[in-house]
């Protein structure tokens, strides 16, 4: 697995960086400190997973991670964040990020966010899924129902689906875990799209949380 790690500040770097590295089959391939580099080195190495600071000089991490999708779409991006930046995640959201961890969090959770984006799924860590329900819930109109009712409008096994998904998983380990083929579960994930009217697996892994159906850690 192929890694780009994106942060201004060396000492992060390092610390991700030496707590992937125990890890067989993951390689930094390269490191940047600021946006600009990162887009660049991107387009060079095509990374598997980029792991990328929201707040960097000469461009941030939102902008950098949209020309990464336009360079390459499907791109892997996890956003880095910290306590306090509840508009950047919002707009990291919108994007399309893959991913969202705070750097305070466990390694394990860098670690299980990595492995789930590389294989297809998205990944909120639990205190990181926590601030961004809470921008949502501030910014929904009073009628708009909570997500706890609008996964009632779902099957029995989509809602499995749905939960494995909110844990992060991605179509084949959903499939391996309720034994079903991959195809199935493309269609379930489409269904769940559609019926919780959100664009995409980071939105419906948050509607999950949110809705309390999430059973993994």
């Amino acid at each position: 697995m192929r890694i780009l790690l994106a942060d201004d500040e060396a000492m992060i770097r390092s610390g991700i960086r030496a707590i992937l590295a125990r890890q067989p089959g993951m390689d930094v391939v390269a490191e940047a400190a600021d946006g600009l580099a990162a887009v660049e080195l991107a387009r060079l190495h095509r990374p598997d997973v980029v792991l990328l600071d929201i707040q960097m000089p000469r461009l941030d991490g939102l902008a950098a991670a949209a020309r990464m999708y336009r360079d390459r779409p499907g791109t892997a991006v996890i956003m880095l964040t910290t306590f306090g930046e509840d508009d950047f995640i919002t707009r990291a959201l919108h994007e399309g990020a893959s991913g969202f961890l705070l750097k305070a969090d466990d390694p394990r959770e860098l670690l299980n966010g990595v492995r789930a984006v590389a294989a297809g799924g998205a990944y909120l860590s639990p205190k990181v899924a926590a601030r961004v329900i809470g921008v949502l819930r501030a910014g929904r109109p009073p009628h708009e129902p909570p997500s706890r009712h609008v996964v009632e409008k779902l099957t029995k096994r989509e809602h499995d689906v749905l939960a494995l998904l909110g844990a992060g998983l991605s179509n084949a380990e959903i499939g391996a875990e309720l034994f079903l083929v991959e195809g199935t579960v493309k269609a379930h994930v489409s269904a769940i799209l559609n019926k919780l009217g959100v664009r995409n697996r980071v939105e419906a892994a948050i509607a999950a949380h949110e809705a309390g159906v999430v059973e993994r850690p």
